[in-house]
C-alpha cells in the first residue's frame, strides 16, 4: 500500500525521508515524491517508478538544509500512474503540501465545490481535494492556522485517510491525522518521524505512538499536541516499538522472501515460547485468559481474513472443529461485511491479519462486534488497529515481514490457531494424554521446518523442469486443501504463472479438462486419513498426461512410483502437517519467480497490506 514518511527536527530532512521511503518499498508502489520547506519556500519533487528515480529527480531542487518535510510512495487508486498524480499534492494559494494514504469517497462533490470557489486542480487524484480544502479554510489572520484548517477539512471528508501536511507559512509545524489507515508518530530527541509503518522509524527511535481514528497531531519544534477533529485534546500513549533494525535488513540473503522462509524455524519457536507448558501439559495464552470462560462456552466461531491469512483461517476451521469440536466458519472478510450476517449469543469472531490494518478484516470485525460478538485478534503487529479494537488476542511474534508474499506470517498464524484450538479442546473435552502428545509434536515442528528449508536446491531442480509452463494445478485434501490454495497463491503472486488450488476431489468436476500433456500438478500427498483417495487423484492426473509433483511423507514406500517428482516432508500428525507442507510450496514459488526474472520482493500490482477497499 502507499507509504508515508514525514520529518521535523534538527537534522537535514531529505536523506531521512529518502531512507524512510526505501524502508517502505516492500509495501508496493508505482511512484514517489518528496516536499520540504527551506528558507520559507515549499520545494517538491516527484517521479514515476522506484525511489531511485526520485533521488535522481532531487538534483533539480536547489540545495537546501531543510529540517521539515514529507514524502510518499503511491499505489494508484484514483488516476493513472503519472508524475502529475504522484504525491505530494499542493494547493494553489498558500504553499501547502499533502501526502495521503486511503480513499476519499466524497471527493467528486468536494472537488466541484472547490472549483466553484476558484481552485484549479492539476491531477486526477482524490488527494488533491484534501490540499485544496485545507487551503480554502486556511486563514491565519483569522486564527485558523494549519492545525485548525486540517481539522475543519477532515470534518467534511468521508472515507479513509492517513495524511501529513506542511505549509510554507508555518515552517516549524507538521500536522498529521488518520482515520482507517495506519499512522505512527516516532518521538526522538528533538525530532519527530511520522510514518505509516514502524520500519521507517525504527532506525531513529524506538519510542512511538499510533494515532487513533479521527485524531490530529500537531508537531512543533518544542511541543506535541494530539486532538480530535473537534479540537478536544487527547493524551498520546507512547509505546516501545518491538521491531529492531536488524530484523528488517537482508543480511546474507539475496531477497527478503528467502530470508523469511529460512527464518520460519526460529520464528515459530518464538511464537510458541512460553505458551507451551510441557510440565503441566497445557497451552498458556495470556492474551485470552480474561475471556477463557466465554471461549470455552462459545457456540460458534467465525474466522475472518483475506488472502494468505484466509488460507490460515481455513486451516483454523479444520482445527477448531476437529480438535475443539466448536462449529466454525471461515469467511472472506470483504464479503462478510456486506452481508446481513447472523450473530447470535455465544458467537466469537477471530480477525486474522499480519499487519493488523487490513481494511476489509477490520470492517468485518467492527460489524460482528456491533452485533454482540466477542472479538479476538490473531495479529503480528503490536499496537495495530485490529489489535487495539479486539477484546483479546494472540500476537504471532514472527517479527516484521518485508516480502510482499507472506511466508513466516502464514506459518505463524497456523501455529497460533493450532495453539488456540488445543487450548479450547483441553478445556472442553480433550484428554490430558492426547493433549500432551500433540504438544510434543507441536514443539518438534520447528526442527522439522529446519530440515525443509535446507532442501532449497532440491526444490529449485524440480521447478526448473516446469517453470516455462503457464498453467499449474495444486491439489490437496482435508487439512492440506487450504495449503494447496496457499501454494497456488504464492506461485501467482510472484512468478505470474496462472495457478489454481482446489480440493483434489473437485478436480473431476470440471478442472480436469485443463490437464494436458506435461501440465504441472502439485499434489499434497502426505500420509493421513485421505491418503488412498489422494493416490487415486494422482492416477487420474497421470492418465491425462499431467506431470505430478508430490509433497509426500518421508518413508512413503509407494509415492515415487506414482509421481514424476517428489518433495519429502518429515512425518507429523495430520493436523500439524500444513506447517510443513507449505514450505516446499513457498520455495517453489520463490525459485519460479527468480528463474523467470521477476522482482521477488516487490511483485507487480501488489501491496503488502491492503488498507483501503
Amino acid at each position: 500500500m502507499c507509504g508515508i514518511v514525514a520529518y521535523l527536527g534538527t537534522r537535514e530532512a531529505t536523506p531521512i525521508l529518502i531512507e524512510g521511503l526505501k524502508r517502505l518499498e516492500y509495501r508496493g508502489y508505482d511512484s514517489a515524491g518528496i516536499a520540504v520547506i527551506a528558507n520559507g519556500t515549499l520545494e517538491v519533487a516527484r517521479s514515476i517508478g522506484r525511489v531511485a528515480n526520485l533521488e535522481a529527480a532531487l538534483s533539480d531542487l536547489p540545495d537546501t538544509n531543510a529540517t521539515l518535510g514529507l514524502a510518499h510512495t503511491r499505489w494508484a487508486t484514483h488516476g493513472g500512474v503519472t508524475e502529475m498524480n504522484a504525491h505530494p499534492h499542493q494547493d494553489d494559494r498558500h504553499g501547502i503540501a499533502v501526502v495521503h494514504n486511503g480513499i476519499i469517497e466524497n471527493y467528486a462533490s468536494l472537488k466541484k465545490y472547490l472549483q466553484e470557489k476558484g481552485h484549479t486542480f492539476q491531477s486526477e487524484t482524490d488527494t488533491e481535494v484534501i490540499a485544496m480544502l485545507i487551503s480554502e479554510l486556511y486563514a491565519p489572520d483569522e486564527g485558523i492556522d494549519l492545525e485548525a484548517a486540517v481539522q475543519g477539512a477532515l470534518r467534511e471528508v468521508n472515507g479513509a485517510y492517513a495524511i501529513a501536511v506542511i505549509c510554507q507559512s508555518e515552517p516549524d509545524t507538521l500536522v498529521c491525522a488518520r482515520k482507517g489507515s495506519p499512522l505512527i508518530v516516532g518521538v526522538g530527541r528533538g525530532e519527530y518521524i511520522v510514518a505509516s509503518d514502524p520500519s521507517a522509524i525504527v532506525a531513529h527511535t524506538t519510542q512511538a505512538y499510533a494515532l487513533d481514528d479521527y485524531n490530529v497531531v500537531r508537531l512543533s519544534r518544542d511541543n506535541i499536541r494530539t486532538s480530535t477533529l473537534e479540537n478536544v485534546e487527547v493524551p498520546p500513549k507512547v509505546m516501545q516499538l518491538e521491531m529492531e533494525l536488524d530484523q528488517i535488513e537482508l543480511g546474507a540473503f539475496e531477497h527478503y522472501m528467502l530470508k523469511e522462509i529460512h527464518e520460519q524455524p526460529a520464528r515459530i519457536r518464538t511464537t510458541m515460547r512460553g505458551r507451551i507448558d510441557m510440565k503441566e501439559g497445557r497451552i498458556v495464552l495470556g492474551g485470552l485468559a480474561a475471556f477463557h470462560k466465554e471461549l470455552v462456552r462459545a457456540h460458534r466461531l467465525i474466522l475472518a481474513a483475506q488472502g494468505t491469512a484466509l488460507h490460515a483461517a481455513m486451516i483454523g476451521e479444520y482445527l477448531f472443529e476437529d480438535l475443539a469440536r466448536i462449529p466454525t466458519e471461515c469467511e472472506y472478510a470483504s464479503e462478510f461485511r456486506y452481508r446481513n450476517p447472523i450473530i447470535d449469543e455465544g458467537t466469537v469472531i477471530v480477525a486474522i491479519s499480519q499487519s493488523g490494518e487490513t481494511a476489509d478484516t477490520l470492517a468485518a470485525l467492527t460489524e460482528a462486534k456491533e452485533r454482540g460478538a466477542l472479538s479476538l485478534g490473531v495479529i503480528n503487529v503490536v499496537g495495530s488497529t485490529i489489535a487495539r479494537e479486539t477484546d483479546a488476542g494472540v500476537y504471532l511474534r514472527v517479527g516484521p515481514e518485508i516480502g510482499v508474499a507472506s511466508t513466516k506470517a502464514f506459518t505463524g498464524q497456523v501455529t497460533v490457531l493450532t495453539m488456540m484450538a488445543i487450548y479450547l479442546a483441553r478445556r472442553r473435552h480433550m484428554s490430558a494424554e492426547r493433549c500432551m502428545t500433540l504438544l510434543k509434536e507441536l514443539e518438534a515442528i520447528p526442527d522439522k521446518m529446519a530440515s525443509l528449508v535446507a532442501q532449497d536446491s532440491t526444490v529449485r531442480g524440480v521447478v526448473e523442469k516446469h517453470v516455462d509452463r503457464d498453467n499449474w494445478l495444486f491439489l490437496g485434501r482435508g487439512y492440506n486443501y487450504p495449503t494447496a490454495l496457499e501454494g497456488a497463491l504464492k506461485l501467482k503472486e510472484i512468478s505470474y504463472i496462472h495457478a489454481e488450488g482446489m480440493p483434489a476431489a473437485e478436480m473431476k468436476h470440471g478442472p480436469i479438462a485443463l490437464i494436458d500433456d506435461g501440465m504441472p500438478v502439485v499434489v499434497i500427498a502426505t500420509q493421513g486419513s485421505q491418503y488412498d483417495k489422494v493416490m487415486i487423484n494422482i492416477e487420474e492426473v497421470r492418465a491425462r498426461g499431467g506431470h505430478v509433483i508430490a509433497v509426500a511423507t518421508e518413508g512413503d514406500p509407494n509415492i515415487e512410483g506414482h509421481a514424476d517428482d517428489v518433495l519429502f516432508v518429515p512425518p507429523c500428525p495430520e493436523c500439524l502437517s500444513p506447517m510443513l507442507t507449505v514450505i516446499p510450496l513457498q520455495l517453489m514459488a520463490y525459485h519460479a519467480a527468480l528463474i523467470r526474472g521477476h522482482d521477488v520482493d516487490k511483485p507487480r500490482n501488489l501491496a503488502k497490506s491492503v488498507t483501503v477497499e
